[in-house]
């Protein structure tokens, strides 16, 4: 029986290996790192069995993996690659020249902490770390909704010539089986044509190019601000996309693609948060008609703006994370933070499931009771 486009029960891993597939990369790359192991073993199965015709690279570690689809991104052609934790960090000098040379480059994530000490399962410490590099960047809070992304990744990337990161949390989704359509390649080339870049956007002898060139002073100082406006200006390309990719794929998704709103117009609470976490939210407060939940879809470019629009309905903001900005407070809570126009609403920053630490809806219950006071402080929450 053809399973394409029919509801089926996969590892999260291995659906994202299969819509992987089904978008036609030329040139695929990685180094295995649990928990991102599964997506690139699959890969490199698809291959060999025959059922794909990508260029599987392998490579020594995962600064060269980065080095590779670099490389043949340059050279005009859709690439990929998977990573997780110190793997990204190792790959962090190459993630700031993807950006800075502009080039469309789709690359999952598979969230897990950063060391040390060593640990292997999920936290955002390790996207956190390069939140900066000038990546637009995903995060999923399912894996229908990680499939979904990657279509999404390809279309704002090849469009807007910038690299965009799917954040996936590793354990929780990554290996956790779920049911979920993978589009078929037939329907998503109506969304997702093939890749052809503009002439003079890429390296070929017949028209040479310089790409990542040494800029003096005199000319570095406008390449970022060129980057931050143009993914500042990214916002409304991923909302008209979002829309887009919805209607072909005949999803029922509501949202804009920035983020999720579920709950009271008029809420007393808003629960925000990024990643799986969200469902433990939802099922926490599913009878509490006063908690709103926010979902943050897109954290880069972040929508502060309209994020602000959903915020002011509230009295009080808990920002719930799992990352820290040692010596500072969650990035997530420094964001939101810096972008509300109402200074007198009541925000408070909850700090969970560092190293994987189970965050349990009892948890948010008192967390949801805790953000009524008049908090400042950054709190770190389920400690045993």
């Amino acid at each position: 029986m053809n399973n394409e486009n029919k509801k089926q029960i996969l590892e999260g891993s291995q659906a994202i290996a299969q819509v992987i597939k089904n978008l036609h990369p030329a040139v695929v790359s990685a180094y295995p790192i649990t928990p991102q192991t599964h997506i690139v073993e699959k890969l490199a199965k698809l291959k060999a069995d025959g059922e794909a015709d990508y260029e599987y690279v392998r490579a020594e570690s995962e600064f060269a993996a980065a080095s590779i689809i670099l490389g043949a991104s340059a050279t005009g052609v859709r690439v990929y690659s998977a990573t997780s934790s110190q793997g990204l960090l190792l790959m962090s000098e190459v993630i700031f020249n993807i950006a800075g040379m502009r080039l469309p480059i789709v690359m999952t994530t598979a969230n897990r902490a950063i060391s040390a000490p060593i640990n292997i399962w999920n936290d955002h410490s390790d996207v956190m770390a390069v939140r900066d590099a000038g990546w637009i960047q995903l995060f999923a809070s399912d894996n229908q909704e990680a499939v979904d992304l990657h279509i999404l990744a390809y279309k704002i990337a090849e469009q807007l010539k910038l690299p965009v990161m799917v954040n996936v949390d590793g354990f929780i989704l990554t290996h956790a089986f779920e049911p979920v359509i993978i589009p078929s390649q037939n329907l998503i080339k109506k969304y997702l044509p093939d890749y052809k870049p503009a002439l003079g956007t890429y390296l070929d002898p017949n028209n040479p190019v310089t790409l990542g060139a040494f800029f003096t002073p005199a000319h570095y100082f406008e390449t970022r601000e060129e980057l931050h406006s143009d993914l500042m200006a990214s916002v409304s390309v991923i909302k008209k996309e979002y829309r887009s990719l919805v209607k072909v794929l005949g999803r029922k998704n509501k949202d804009n693609g920035l983020f999720e709103y579920y709950g009271s117009k008029k809420p007393e609470t808003i629960l925000v948060a990024l990643g799986s976490v969200i469902g433990t939210l939802r099922e926490a407060v599913k009878d509490n008609k006063k908690i709103g939940v926010l979902k943050i879809k897109t954290y880069r470019p972040f929508p502060g703006e309209e994020i602000n629009k959903i915020l002011l309905r509230a009295k009080n903001i808990a920002v719930i994370e799992k990352a820290i900005s040692l010596g500072q407070a969650g990035p997530l809570y420094s964001d939101i933070k810096s972008s509300l126009k109402n200074n007198k609403l009541n925000i408070s920053n909850y700090i969970v499931g560092l190293g994987g630490r189970d965050v349990t809806t009892k948890m948010i219950k008192e967390l949801i009771v805790d953000a009524k006071k008049n908090n400042k402080k950054t709190k770190f929450i389920g400690k045993i």
